[in-house]
């Protein structure tokens, strides 16, 4: 990316989907790319595509599990560690769990919790003060269900409101230090995220029109670049998005209940275990 300010680009989730598409739009010269995500294999293949198509770009991986609170202290660690300069950070990693609430395995959700909360919270906490003082910003990936109770998605979409707020009250805590604060909410995107979060017994029901809500993975990142040099507070990275977004905060709760309590549901009768995440 052209003209960008930073001298760092933290990035966490890094192996696929979203967090390698903004790896490779920011892997222009002079930028130091550092990837964080569980599979090393996926990060190591894009960090020699980002070099071969970059020369001049240095990529370095952190296998780090972000479900765990002790490998989250060891990035952080790391990254307090690197020299100084401008720092970008994209706390991209999340979790999903599709299925009710009372059938859901404990350790799912606190790993959901862990990795959509704790994780990029604790993250920002270390290096809010290296941000503020040698510049820097911060894209929080949220979600267009942090609009939405979601039934069957309860969990999640609750992690993803309290990522969005959090990012919101920041941006005005740091916005006379001059370092943007965004919060990303799409709404579905081809990622692999979907599937990950299915459990066993899905049964793959989708509320009417989902498909036509699917947004290019590289819209994503683009708008999501974009807003945050314009310094906004949020980004809803398609029209079809933001009319959504618009209508859903036009609309009273007592609707919004009431619309999504016809959403099709998502599991059968009897679901079993969910898959471990990657």
């Amino acid at each position: 990316m052209r003209g960008v300010k930073y001298r760092y680009i933290l990035i966490t989730g890094a192996s696929s989907g979203l967090g390698a598409a903004f790896a490779e739009a920011l892997a222009a010269e002079g930028i130091c790319l550092h990837l964080a995500a569980r599979r090393q294999q996926p990060m190591e293949e894009l960090a020699e595509r980002i070099r071969r198509n970059n020369p001049g770009a240095e990529v370095t991986v952190h296998v780090c599990d972000l479900s765990q609170e002790a490998e989250t202290e060891r990035l952080l660690a790391d990254w307090l560690a690197l020299p100084p300069g401008p720092t970008l950070l994209i706390n991209n990693a999340g979790l999903g769990d599709y299925g009710e609430f009372s059938s859901s395995e404990w350790e799912r959700d606190r790993s959901m919790l862990q990795v959509n909360v704790q994780a990029p919270i604790r993250l920002l906490r270390g290096l809010v003060p290296r941000l503020t003082a040698q510049g820097g910003g911060v894209i929080n990936l949220a979600s267009l269900a942090a609009d939405l109770p979601i039934p069957d998605f309860a969990l999640y979409a609750a992690t993803k409101a309290c990522l969005a707020s959090f990012s919101e009250g920041l941006r005005l805590e740091l916005r006379s230090a001059g370092v943007p604060v965004l919060a990303v909410c799409p709404g579905p995107v081809h990622t692999g995220f979907g599937e990950v979060a299915r459990r066993t017994g899905c049964t793959g029901n989708t509320m009417p029109l989902r498909s036509r809500f699917y947004t290019p993975v590289n819209t994503v990142v683009q708008s999501s670049l974009r807003a945050l040099a314009a310094g906004r507070a949020r980004c809803y990275p398609s029209l079809k998005v933001r009319l959504v977004a618009l209508l859903l905060r036009c609309m009273p709760l007592w609707l919004l209940r009431a619309v999504l309590s016809l959403r099709p549901r998502k599991v059968a009768a009897l679901p079993t275990a969910p898959r471990e995440h990657s």
